[in-house]
């Protein structure tokens, strides 16, 4: 009875904790603070009407994300996004209720008022961005509690007071963006010691006081920008010339005085600006950094002549000395000793000075601008030809721009401009149509002075750090502010193949989340970045973006309601779920937690993921983002929680292997490291799953980049640059890897391209090691296996006696030299790329009485294989029903079909059969490596070369290309000659097909070619 009791109390406490939770499912503490900081605000545009609902992480508060915390079983707040929302009022103190808050973003609204001391008290802070708005009041000492703080955004407000010392406690700060402010008073000197700060913007403000030297002991320190401040007339201190993490010193218009120090011990040094001040003295004679682009010293009172130092900087952009004291000659060697990238400018202010004379060939090339008004030299202008040079300056506000002016000349009624599609400028499948997302975009402290030189390296690092391809972005226009800044409007594009031409909500709002959250690290040349506005207009403008979902769904709460009226029900679950627990407690452990904990220390180099990792990284395995399937299971595109492009090759069901088996594979993969194999990033094996994460490679398989559906003009360059990259990471195997490994695979599917269209030999699934031979020097080592491959690349001596070399890698990697060269697929129509398979029918004959195929005998190794049995007679009559053959067809040539390889290379028709979207190719390079793939397919292993002998070939032929001896390296970023792209990434998984022939265990669609020897 007291156990009854007990039992029955417990049941009515559990029911009521039901009916608590069912009722109030975010913390009431935090509902109260949402609902006083929306009192506080005026919503002109609507945006916050769903505030009134009940509960706010339950019902998907606008801009409010949650997360729960088992601790309490509440929802806690953990986001709050509302930027651009065009919100008034002001902020209210409960903000610092929200405890459990690492992002509070109140970008670009019309706020106003001052911060709230009480959001010092939010410690799990990592993002305050307060930027673009209205605030003022000063900066509380409070905020110096933030020991996690990231980022501190509050830029372009108005607020006012001093820096507060107490802000040398943000010791997990990287960025003090506090730009376009009143702020008053000395730097203190105590924030030198912040160990992580990258980025130090205090640039117009009301600064004084003096430049604490002390700035130069923070170690990470890259930008130092304090422009247009007043330092009462003091020095810049020595000590600034010891900053070796320094990208960027920017001091315009500061008041200073004195001498320029030695800033070139200063490594990497790309920016400096000392300009509009009141600087003496000569310039320093040592010589900055080769990295340097700006230069500008202007407006001061400097004297003495040109350093010779400024001669040969080879990314000098612009050297600004006008407005000074200086005199001497002009050296023309400033340019001439400089190799100017393509598009690259660079311009030469001396106006103002009291330069006299020039020296060497004044003739600077037509990207070279140079002013010289306003000296003596210019008096002269006519005899030393120089009177261009010595023309008035026009005024310096720079017109936008448009890097990406591409000509499309395509017809404008196939693309509904009026819905807001477009043709993407830098498709590689002309007149290709889309619908781009539009993203307003600021750099607040680029590196350079000139932006269109640096365009593709800008579309690369965004594009990269999104998980994107560069041709899915489009600079649309940029324009050079006041700052310097560079406001630019981007346009990104779906991928193509994506046959909506459109994203999909959960692709935006991953690209969101990626650039509203900063996710993309800061570059050394872009420095970082604004993010002013994300447009969603045309096909995008019902998608909501900002009642993203918190962590627990409507139909759960129901269901937590249901469940606490359902009282009986409850017991009787709570029953079986304990009976149930205490019998598999001492049963076998959930294997989603045992092997990630005990092999996460055992495979070196390789990360263990958990299940839930690997579902939020793949949208919870949606198929938006499955990019293959094959018999071992399907390949999802996901996003790591970093950022990290991968692709999770996740098997089903079926195909899963033993325990022991799936980590030696990962054991296996762990070792190999070539970069022409892909790597292998880590694993998952939690859930009964078993995943493994490989690196992503942008343009998929070699397969669909032939493949009739995407193929576009790949160059016989670029085809021989597959080849030799495929060829080095096979060599590796053979010859590196320790034991030696064959891969038993290699096909087109199985050879990856990187966005340089570097190729990597993937799938090591069938892998085999092989001994090292202990017989004679150069026999080769061979492994008696069960037959497994791809048929028509099948090596036929490994399929007819089970002995697996090296070389039947090097049969395999020939009919993919075939495919690169050709264009054709292994077979066909029952026709194999390398000869007529049909003609081994030629020695056979038919019994009329049996349904079978009689084989006289076939020679295989040292000899003849006579009176074949049974099962193997039978195999033949399967392959000719899979090619289509019935029993009475018994003429080859009712099959029409272009004319295989050999039989082509034979008849001295051999570029007839050349792939008609190569383009122009050298004709001797075409017939060397067509020479060198039929060696490597040949019937016999002793006839075939080894792999080394392949990589020599492939390595003279490119030395053969007309280039002028241009030899393409594996790290050569030119695809020379490719138009091609648009291709998706399909990663390879081993086809469902299973051959059904006795002996054999064939994993792929399509059957072998089998001839008598």
């Amino acid at each position: 009875m007291a156990w009854t009791r007990v039992f029955l109390l417990g049941a009515v406490l559990a029911l009521s904790s039901f009916c608590l939770a069912a009722g109030q499912i975010t913390h009431p503490s935090e509902v109260t603070a949402l609902r006083a900081i929306r009192r506080k605000l005026s919503d002109p545009k609507k945006r916050l009407n769903n505030w009134k609902s009940k509960d706010p992480c339950a019902s998907n508060w606008t801009g409010v994300i949650c997360s729960m915390n088992p601790d309490d079983g509440y929802l806690h707040v953990q986001e709050l996004r509302l930027l651009n929302f065009s919100l008034n009022g002001k902020l209210a103190p409960e903000l610092g209720l929200l405890s459990y808050m690492t992002i509070l973003d109140f970008m670009w609204n019309n706020i106003s008022g001052s911060i709230p001391r009480e959001i010092g008290d939010i410690t799990s802070l990592k993002l305050l961005l307060l930027n673009g708005n209205q605030i003022s009041g000063s900066l509380p000492e409070e905020l110096g509690n933030l020991t996690n703080l990231n980022r501190f955004q509050v830029d372009l407000n108005n607020i006012s007071g001093p820096l507060p010392k107490s802000f040398r406690n943000l010791t997990s700060c990287l960025h003090f963006h506090m730009n376009n402010n009143s702020i008053s008073g000395q730097i203190p000197a105590e924030l030198s010691s912040l160990p992580q700060l990258i980025h130090f913007l205090l640039d117009n403000n009301n600064l004084s006081g003096y430049l604490p030297p002390e700035l130069s002991q923070m170690p990470k320190l890259k930008i130092l920008q304090l422009d247009n401040n007043n330092f009462g007339g003091t020095e810049i201190p020595e000590s600034y010339g010891n900053m070796s993490k320094l990208l960027k010193l920017s001091l315009r218009n500061c008041n200073l005085q004195g001498s320029i120090p030695n800033l070139s011990r200063i490594p990497n040094l790309h920016y400096l600006d000392l300009s509009h001040n009141q600087l003496t003295g000569s310039i320093p004679s040592n010589r900055l950094s080769n990295n340097i682009t700006t230069i500008d010293l202007s407006s001061n009172m400097l004297s003495g002549s040109i350093p010779s130092s400024f001669s040969g900087l080879p990314h000098l952009e612009r050297l600004s000395l006008e407005n000074n004291l200086l005199n001497g000659s002009i050296s023309s060697a400033i340019w001439e000793n400089v190799t100017f990238a393509a598009n690259a400018t660079l311009t030469l202010d001396f106006q103002n000075n009291s330069f006299s004379n020039i020296s060497g060939s004044f003739v600077p090339p037509s990207n070279v601008t140079i002013k010289l008004n306003g000296n003596p030299l210019c008096t002269n202008a006519n005899a030393l030809n120089i009177v261009q040079f010595c023309g008035t300056a026009n005024g310096e506000d720079e017109a936008p721009g448009s890097p990406d002016n591409s000509n499309i000349t395509c017809p404008s009624q196939s693309c509904p401009l009026n819905d807001h599609f477009e043709y993407v400028p830098g498709s590689p499948v002309s007149c290709y149509c889309a619908a781009p997302l539009g993203v307003g975009f600021r750099l607040r402290s680029p590196s350079i002075s000139d932006f269109p030189p640096y365009t593709d390296q800008f579309k690369a690092y965004i594009t990269s750090n999104l998980g994107l391809v560069p041709y899915q972005l489009h600079i649309d226009s940029f324009i050079w502010q006041k700052g310097p800044r560079l406001r630019m409007y981007l346009k990104f594009f779906p991928q193509y193949n994506n046959q909506s031409n459109t994203f999909n909500t959960s692709e935006i709002q991953r690209i969101r989340d990626l650039i509203t959250t900063f996710t993309i690290p800061g570059d050394d040349i872009f420095g970082p970045y604004d993010l002013l506005n994300f447009t969603l207009v045309g096909p995008y403008s019902d998608v909501d973006l900002e009642s993203k979902k918190s962590g627990i769904s409507k139909g759960v709460i129901v269901g937590i309601v249901l469940g606490g009226l359902s009282f009986a029900t409850a017991i009787v679950l709570v029953i079986a779920v304990v009976f149930w627990k205490k019998q598999t407690r001492h049963g076998h452990k959930d294997s989603k937690q045992q092997p990630f904990s005990k092999t996460a220390v055992i495979i070196e180099g390789v990360k263990g993921f958990s299940f839930g990792e690997m579902e939020i990284a793949t949208e919870n395995f949606s198929e938006a983002t499955q990019i293959g399937q094959g018999g071992y299971g399907k390949v999802y595109k996901g996003i790591l929680a970093d950022g990290t492009v991968v692709a999770i090759k996740r098997a089903q069901q079926g195909s899963l292997q033993g325990e022991k088996e799936f980590f030696t594979e990962i054991g296996l993969l762990s070792r190999l490291h070539h970069r022409n194999l892909v790597s292998l990033i880590g694993y998952c094996d939690e859930e009964q799953e078993q995943m493994l994460v490989y690196e992503f490679m942008p343009y998929g398989s070699l397969h669909s980049l032939l493949s009739a559906r995407s193929r576009g003009t790949l160059t016989f360059v670029t085809r021989l640059h597959i080849a030799l990259c495929s060829a080095k990471g096979v060599l590796y195997l053979h010859t590196e890897a320790y034991p030696p490994i064959i891969h038993r695979d290699i096909k087109a599917n199985n050879i990856l391209l990187d966005s340089k269209f570097n190729a990597k030999v993937s799938d090591f699934g069938i892998s085999c090691l092989v001994p090292v031979s202990d017989g004679e020097e150069g026999a080769t080592a061979h492994v008696s296996t069960v037959v497994k491959g791809t048929p028509g690349y099948l090596d036929p001596e490994y399929f007819f006696t089970h002995k697996l070399t090296e070389k039947s890698d090097v049969y395999s990697l020939g009919i993919v030299f075939l495919e690169l060269l050709t264009g054709m697929q292994p077979i066909s129509q029952g026709r194999n790329i390398v000869r007529e398979p049909l003609q081994i029918l030629n020695n056979y004959s038919v019994d009329d009485n049996e349904d079978r195929w009689e084989i006289p005998f076939i020679e295989s190794g040292g000899g003849l294989l006579s009176n074949l049995d049974t099962d193997l007679n039978f195999m033949i009559h399967g392959l000719l029903k899979v090619y289509g053959i019935e029993r009475d067809q018994r003429v080859c040539t009712r099959i029409k079909t272009p004319m295989p390889v050999t039989a082509a290379c034979q008849s001295g028709a051999m570029f007839s059969i050349i792939d008609q979207n190569m383009g122009p190719f050298p004709s001797d390079c075409v017939k060397e490596f067509m020479t060198l793939a039929l060696r490597c397919s040949q019937d016999l292993t002793k006839d075939r070369p080894s792999m080394l002998e392949v990589v020599r070939e492939l390595e003279n032929i490119s030395s053969m290309l007309p280039q002028a001896g241009h030899s393409r390296s594996e790290s050569d970023t030119s695809a020379s000659g490719i138009s091609v792209m648009g291709t998706t990434a399909v990663y390879p998984g081993r086809n469902s097909y299973v051959s059904g022939f006795p002996g054999s265990d064939l994993v792929s669609g399509v059957i072998p070619t089998i001839r008598p020897r």
